[in-house]
């Protein structure tokens, strides 16, 4: 069920290191927090003769969606065996870069505490693809990582749409975090007594998974498994033309990408305490629900 919910917020930047003055910069985070998209309608990421060489899903491992890159480990992985990796590693190092500066320039509050993580490229239209309703990135859900708990952290992604012909990326915006919290919550049990040790001991998960991050894939996945929820709720439809670029902090913002072929994706960690508004941030939302911390200071 679609509706006309604002959930973005359009600046008219076209720069990846733009001037902006701090009445720009309050009403970007403001609106960020709030759980709202950030979207630069016209941002492209220009690629050069050799990279456009690579707008083909065949480039991507045969099992695989999409190509990552790390650019603190200078690695770079899920291409197809047939490719060279020099194009690619380039590329995505220049826009993990790219990604970077406008982060630190639209939100200068958040440059100190800054965590970049990994860059993606996804030459692969998402409509179509058969995956489990965990794994279906067409269902409406708050992103959460199953091995890479991420202690109270937030998810700050940036995309661009590259696709060369025209053709839009279209997601679906769900409602408020607080609402989904306050549906789903409760139906999720609390976590077994020594299972995140037991889950880093197996090395399902890379670190401890805290409360937090139980809780919060719970929510993934309990949104994405309920079809009356996802046939029911409301939306906002949101289409990301060719040359645009969206910012959205995706472990509060209930989102859907239902179609699209070739885009850009950085992800960054950010310390709760760095927000302009902590309260907004999903921590403090479920831990205000719970009633306790969520990300005890002993794990």
């Amino acid at each position: 069920m679609s509706s006309k919910t604002d959930a973005c917020f359009s600046l008219p930047i076209g720069n990846w290191r733009p001037e902006v003055d701090s009445a720009i910069q309050k009403q970007a985070v403001d609106a960020l927090e709030s759980g709202r998209v950030v979207f630069l309608p016209n941002l492209p990421f220009p690629l050069t003769a050799e990279e456009k060489l690579y707008l083909r899903p065949d480039c991507v491992s045969p099992k695989g969606k999409s190509v990552k890159y790390s650019s603190a480990n200078k690695k770079l992985w899920g291409l197809a065996k047939k490719e060279t990796p020099e194009i690619l590693d380039l590329m995505l190092e220049r826009y993990s870069k790219s990604a970077e500066n406008l982060i630190t320039t639209l939100f200068p509050g958040y440059a100190p505490a800054l965590l970049t993580g990994n860059a993606s490229y996804r030459p692969v239209e998402a409509d179509g693809r058969v995956q489990s309703k965990r794994h279906d990135d067409r269902l409406l859900h708050v992103d959460a990582f199953p091995s890479r708990p991420v202690r109270g952290e937030r998810i700050l992604r940036v995309f661009t749409n590259i696709n060369p012909n025209g053709s839009m990326r279209n997601w679906r915006v769900g409602e408020p975090f607080a609402d989904v919290a306050a549906r789903f919550l409760p139906r999720i049990p609390a976590p077994f007594p020594g299972s995140a040790k037991f889950l880093k001991l197996l090395k399902i998960t890379k670190g401890l998974r805290t409360p937090y991050d139980h809780y919060m894939l719970g929510l993934h996945d309990r949104m994405k498994l309920d079809t009356n929820y996802q046939e029911k709720v409301e939306y906002a439809a949101i289409a990301f033309p060719p040359g645009s670029s969206w910012i959205v902090f995706s472990d509060q913002v209930s989102h859907a990408a239902m179609s699209g072929q070739y885009a850009l994706e950085q992800t960054f960690a950010l310390p709760v305490a760095a927000m302009s508004k902590p309260e907004t941030s999903p921590l403090k939302v479920l831990e205000g629900m719970k009633g306790m911390l969520l990300v005890p200071i002993t794990y």
